[in-house]
């Protein structure tokens, strides 16, 4: 029954998402703006129902109703309370459905909060999200219904693919979602403003706070997403260039150069046509990954659908929402006014070249993805991997990063390069000065490893700069924000390029016993022993490992076996010092009983995840900071309104 229910709410969550898209255009007709109205309270009842919708599912998973196709295909009866949770969201179908309730939900948020924009723009936002909503309900409805039955209930559930049952993956994918939800709200908006020809400070400011948000959740996303392939797949790298993890960061790229020219918009009323495109572009990224995961084009732990027909259904939304939005920006975009000019040297015009390095950055990554999989369909298989990403990408990153040194530091509208000489000084000095030891220690470290560790010191300083002369208590939660996220930015830098330059691997055939030299490291296994968990069965190798003749470390790194779907994992036994990581992995054994080990000496590769945090902690505080900033404007409003209520009595 709780099946039938959910599917049932759901058909009426679309009913309301084509009330709220017919309404909402009439509405903006001279006739037709009684029927304004309507358009708030239909947006907030259509999330409650796909929120209901979602629930449904969540039950049907916990109770792992065997009767549903869904939860038969994709749970067990056996598998702990996490893994059945996280099973709703670990497929096609039950994703969709995240995706489709994330976004229902946020439209009936903004039906509820905003107050800022004019009421037909606001009406054009909402019958914008209702039309990109419409769309994904289809979808659920006629091609992936993830309320379907079973002619009879399955006796057992086939499990979830192994290398998902991990608690990443309860918090991996929803973030993400968040993210590519938030940035079609800012899709919404940029369409709703497009409409009305509203594009102004205001439109702005009402969509910088969806923008943030999508934009640290996403960074989470993604810092979570690269720790957990790191340490499940047994691979010992923290980014593969893999299509479905380009398809996470090209929305994240877009979103970043998004949200600084909606600052620069909301507050100095510049940089109108380019807000727009990019709240155009930042969507259609976010479609470009989910048809990549959902099209069965790409072969991943990521993808979830190899339906071709499915896949032929997302890039037919993909077509229409992009498509009718460049039209739409094509046809309005002489109604865009210029906004306020500024000169060459000034806060915006870096924002703008950043913005330009990382719309550069995005489009390497785009055509690094798509490039093999058009080769492909022309009968030729071409590899695009590290070294085509990472030398073109630094063309772009490098000197994006060293404006970002200076952007902060200089003055809004016109500015002198001379002013800022002496504070960007130091943090130039200073990384000349760790180039030039690394160019004398270590001169086989390669050149981009060896910039990024120059640059990301003098990038960490030159980002606390802002700070220079001011009372910190009175400093605002917004700039607190930028510095931070600057920060976390070097802070990633340096764990990156350290891992890449001084990252030491061995690769062994061990008996009991035996013992191996991984840099500063002495590991000895020490034996393998049958251990059972929940839901799977694993060898287990007890290996000492020693830091520089210090006293000795267990770990235990296990190869699963899992049977509720057959599969192995490897789960990897890590153990972190402040200065890096050893990793250790258990192979196969061997025709002579010898075992294969596998070791990594990281140093400082734990940055890399400290970094991302900060960088989310940044966005964090900036958002915390708009948000009492307009919980403070809106106070004085009622406060003004109040006194003159009390007046005119």
């Amino acid at each position: 029954m709780i099946a039938e229910i959910g599917l049932a709410v759901l058909w009426m969550a679309a009913a309301l998402a084509a009330l709220q898209l017919i309404a909402g255009i009439i509405a903006l007709r001279p006739k037709g703006a009684q029927l304004g109205t309507l358009v708030r309270p239909v947006a907030v009842m259509q999330g409650v129902l796909v929120a209901l919708a979602f629930a449904a599912l969540v039950t049907l998973f916990l109770t792992t109703d065997l009767s549903v196709k869904l939860v038969a295909d994709n749970s067990h009866s056996a598998k702990p309370f996490i893994f059945k949770l996280a099973g709703t969201w670990g497929n096609h179908e039950g994703s969709m459905l995240m995706w489709v309730t994330i976004m229902a939900v946020a439209g009936g948020i903004v039906a509820l909060v905003e107050k800022r924009l004019r009421e037909d723009t606001l009406i054009a936002t909402l019958a914008g999200q209702a039309f990109v909503s419409l769309g994904f309900y289809a979808f659920l409805l006629l091609a992936s219904n993830p309320f379907e039955r079973l002619p009879e209930p399955a006796p057992e559930g086939a499990g979830l693919n192994p290398l998902l049952q991990d608690v990443g993956l309860a918090f991996h994918p929803p973030t993400l979602y968040v993210g590519y939800v938030g940035l079609s709200i800012a899709f919404s908006f940029a369409v709703g403003a497009l409409v009305t020809r509203d594009v102004g400070p205001a439109f702005a400011r009402a969509m910088r706070p969806w923008v943030l948000g999508a934009w640290i959740f996403l960074t989470l996303g993604i810092t979570a997403g690269s720790y957990w392939a790191y340490y499940t797949l047994g691979w010992g790298g923290w980014w593969f260039w893999d299509p479905v993890e380009n398809a996470s960061l090209m929305p994240w790229l877009a979103a970043t150069a998004l949200l600084h020219s909606c600052s620069v918009l909301a507050s100095r009323n510049a940089l109108r046509a380019w807000t727009v495109m990019l709240g155009v572009v930042a969507f259609s990224m976010s479609m470009v990954g989910t048809f990549l995961v959902r099209s069965g084009i790409l072969t991943s732990v990521h993808a979830f659908a190899v339906d071709p027909e499915r896949g032929s259904f997302i890039l037919a939304l993909l077509a229409i929402y992009i498509g009718g939005a460049l039209t739409l920006f094509g046809l309005r975009a002489s109604t865009v006014t210029e906004g306020a000019r500024f000169s060459f040297v000034s806060r915006e015009a870096a924002l703008v070249f950043n913005n330009v390095m990382l719309c550069g950055i995005l489009g390497i990554v785009l055509l690094g993805t798509l490039y093999p999989l058009l080769t492909e369909a022309m009968g030729v298989k071409v590899s695009v991997g590290p070294p085509y990403f990472n030398p073109v990408s630094a063309i772009f990153a490098i000197p994006m990063m060293l404006v970002m040194a200076v952007g902060p530091l200089l003055r809004w509208r016109q500015d002198k390069a001379g002013r800022i000489t002496w504070p960007v000084a130091i943090p130039a000095l200073i990384s000349a000065a760790v180039l030039l030891g690394i160019v004398l220690l270590a001169p086989r470290v390669s050149l981009l490893s060896a910039l990024g560790l120059a640059i990301a010191p003098g990038l960490a300083l030159a980002s606390m700069m802002p700070l220079r002369g001011r009372k910190l208590r009175r400093t605002p939660l917004a700039t607190w924000g930028m510095v931070v996220a600057h920060v976390g930015i070097a802070v990633a830098l340096f764990g990156m390029a350290s891992e890449s330059a001084f990252s030491t691997e061995k690769l062994a055939a061990m008996n009991p016993g035996d013992s191996q030299q991984v840099g500063p490291w002495r590991v000895t296994l020490q034996g393998i022993a049958p251990v059972a968990g929940q839901n799977w069965t694993a060898l287990d190798a007890t290996v000492a490992a020693s830091y520089d003749g210090g006293e000795p470390t267990m770990l235990h790194p296990q190869a699963r076996t899992f049977a509720n779907p057959p599969g192995n994992r490897t789960e990897s036994a890590l153990k972190t010092r402040w200065n890096g990581q050893l990793y250790t992995v258990l192979g196969e054994e061997g025709e002579d009983g010898r075992w294969q080990m596998r070791f990594w000496w990281k140093p400082f590769v734990p940055m890399i995840w400290y970094g991302g945090a900060l960088i989310a902690l940044g966005g964090l505080l900036a958002l915390l900071g708009r948000v009492s900033s307009e919980v403070r404007r809106l106070v004085a409003t009622g406060k003004i309104a109040y006194r003159r209520e009390r007046q005119g009595r």
